[in-house]
């Protein structure tokens, strides 16, 4: 039967040393059984010492790819990466609105873990009126999640309000990922909020390493690879977390500085 296997979108950047980016995105619906799709908004030329130069597509071209794909595939989830400015999240809103492409998990990529900031204000604004209104999950880091609500988070309970200040803004469920303190830190904790109020901590233990990049975006895909499967948000939010965490404390040696998680470590079961 034509499209019977599942079928899940990343619309991002490509990232040429594979660690993040579509890439990374691709490697995680393969480890899911979901076969992977994409709208590719840039190109990045990169390795493990960081970013040299990067490209965005023009948008008409970009909105093509979302065209030909609704014309012929049946995609049941999709993810977005980072997207460069506040016309290009317009237009995949634009997209989005008009097709039937699935659940949204939006990895809403503003600030990194290490809290640099990567989106203009105008286009922050786009993102958390255009697209977070969209997702079915939202996964911001904790930098992220306080520049969302506008504040600073200092203790649990300010974390859980953030969450449910997230939802507020059209989102259903919210995956707020724990902070990252220092070589001393034990744990790291994600918060989760649930459509049905269901909400939850997610602890891990802290694993000291520089090979996590492409953390955001293999949770996110693990997760939009598991409902495009059919599984439902709670489930693929825990076996996205669980993931990361073997991922995460299985080390790659790709790379001089800056590596990639390790997606061969995949203790789950399909």
């Amino acid at each position: 039967m034509t499209n019977e296997y599942p079928q899940v979108m990343v619309i991002g950047g490509s990232d040429s040393d594979g660690s993040a980016g579509i890439e990374a995105d691709l490697h995680s619906f393969f480890m899911r059984k979901a076969y992977g799709t994409v709208v590719m908004t840039a190109v990045v030329a990169g390795n493990s010492y960081g970013i040299h130069d990067s490209f965005t597509l023009p948008l008409p071209f970009i909105s093509k790819q979302f065209e030909v794909l609704a014309d012929d595939l049946d995609i049941k989830a999709v993810k977005t990466g980072m997207l460069a400015d506040a016309d290009l999240i317009n237009t995949v809103a634009d997209n989005l609105e008009k097709y039937s492409f699935g659940k949204l998990v939006v990895d809403p990529v503003i600030i990194t873990k290490h809290g640099a900031l990567l989106l203009e204000s105008n286009a922050f604004e786009t993102l958390k009126n255009r697209l977070i209104p969209l997702a079915e999950v939202i996964t911001p880091n904790f930098y992220e999640a306080e520049h969302i609500v506008g504040r600073k988070l200092n203790s649990t309970e300010e974390i859980k309000a953030a969450a449910h200040e997230l939802q507020s803004l059209g989102t259903k469920n919210v995956m707020i990922k724990g902070q990252r303190t220092g070589n001393s830190q034990k744990t790291v904790d994600d918060f989760v909020l649930l459509e049905n109020g269901k909400e939850f901590w997610l602890p891990a233990q802290f694993f000291d390493t520089d090979r996590r990049n492409g953390t955001g975006d293999t949770l996110s895909a693990f997760i939009a690879a598991e409902l495009a499967k059919g599984t439902n948000v709670e489930q693929s939010i825990r076996i996205a977390r669980e993931f990361v965490t073997n991922a995460i404390q299985t080390e790659i040696k790709v790379g001089h500085k800056y590596g990639p998680i390790n997606h061969w470590a995949n203790k789950l079961p399909l």
